[in-house]
């Protein structure tokens, strides 16, 4: 009678442990499964928006005069945003031509002209004949780090190539300059999704196939940059549609952020002004009475706070505009009128 006790112990004590094993088993599987499951909808979230974007996206190539006597042949990419053969690309992509030829993903080759560009924000409009297929542009101010994002464009001639990664971070500046004169392209988003040569103009589209940014330079391995598509860009390439050119208001003033003094700072409800390190002779900042050291606190009734908020008030609106602007100067607020000229082209 003991024996068969200690036997069926063994027993219930074995099947204890196969059911242990089993439960393991049945864990580890569904970790697998989630994991596949997963995967597949990461997958299908990439194919989705290739397959809807890759249609939109053309390889450009051009050719432009070097040092006046040679020339050389470039290459780019760029993305179709109306229906009647608009196209956006980077300005850089275009510079030193205005013409080309956009080939699309059915192997279909179309000359195109450039109708105009915007070396400040590094973006330019391109138009072929006849239609297209227009990809839907999103709003990368919705974006947030980490997000899954999706890039397509024509790296080192490659039609129609599809990376994928995140937005690795926000609120990046990016210098661009026409001429003498120089403007930092604000909100640049930074992604980890493969970019080469050839990918600037192409697209960087959110998980709906929206495109967010325009692909515009490659700053190191796993490190790219995009021009956003924000409300600021969305009126560029209405410009550039439209006049074939982006007009900007001119103040004359070279500065930077600077901390306010605790009083004032204090007093106005924020930590930062933009400081008046040069003035350029004859512009209408020197006209007004403005001194280097002054502290720019508002311009037009609008809080001024670095050199973005000033280069985002300063559109055509205020070109040939009598405007206000508060100054901050040995610790007093002084108030001081103006009007702004169009930014000239170099």
């Amino acid at each position: 009678m003991v024996a068969l006790e200690r036997a069926w112990n063994e027993t219930d004590s074995t099947l204890d442990g196969d059911s242990v094993g089993l439960k393991a088993v049945t864990e580890a599987d569904a970790e697998v499964k989630a994991e596949a499951e997963a995967l597949d909808a990461y997958s299908q979230i990439v194919s989705s928006v290739a397959e809807r974007l890759i249609p939109s996206v053309a390889s450009l190539r051009v050719t432009r005069t070097v040092g006046g006597w040679g020339s050389a042949v470039g290459a780019g990419s760029a993305v179709a945003f109306t229906p009647d053969g608009f196209l956006v690309t980077s300005a850089h992509v275009v510079a030193g031509t205005d013409r080309g030829t956009a080939v699309f993903v059915d192997a279909a080759e179309r000359d195109f002209r450039v109708v105009g560009r915007d070396p400040l924000s590094d973006l330019a409009v391109v138009r072929v004949d006849g239609s297209v297929e227009a990809a839907t542009l999103g709003d990368a101010a919705r974006l947030r780090v980490g997000q899954l994002v999706v890039a397509i464009g024509n790296p080192l001639g490659f039609a129609g190539t599809v990376t994928a990664g995140v937005v690795s971070a926000l609120g990046r500046s990016l210098a661009a300059r026409d001429g003498r004169t120089s403007r930092l392209v604000e909100n640049v988003i930074q992604t980890d999704a493969s970019l080469n040569p050839g990918n600037s103009g192409g697209a960087l589209a959110d998980s709906a196939g929206r495109v967010v940014g325009i692909n515009t330079a490659v700053a190191g391995i796993g490190l790219g940059l995009a021009v956003p598509i924000d409300r600021v860009t969305q009126r560029i390439l209405a410009s550039l549609t439209h006049d074939g050119r982006v007009r900007r208001a001119f103040l004359g003033v070279v500065g930077g952020t600077r901390p306010l003094p605790p009083r004032l700072a204090n007093e106005l409800g924020r930590a930062r002004a933009l400081e008046v390190v040069q003035l350029l002779d004859g512009s209408p900042a020197a006209r007004a009475g403005v001194r280097p050291g002054d502290l720019i606190l508002d311009l037009d009734g609008h809080p001024v706070e670095g050199v973005g908020d000033l280069q985002r008030l300063l559109d055509d609106t205020l070109v040939g505009r009598h405007i206000g602007l508060r100054l901050a100067r040995n610790g007093a607020t002084v108030d001081l009128g103006l009007t702004p000229v169009e930014l000239a082209d170099d």
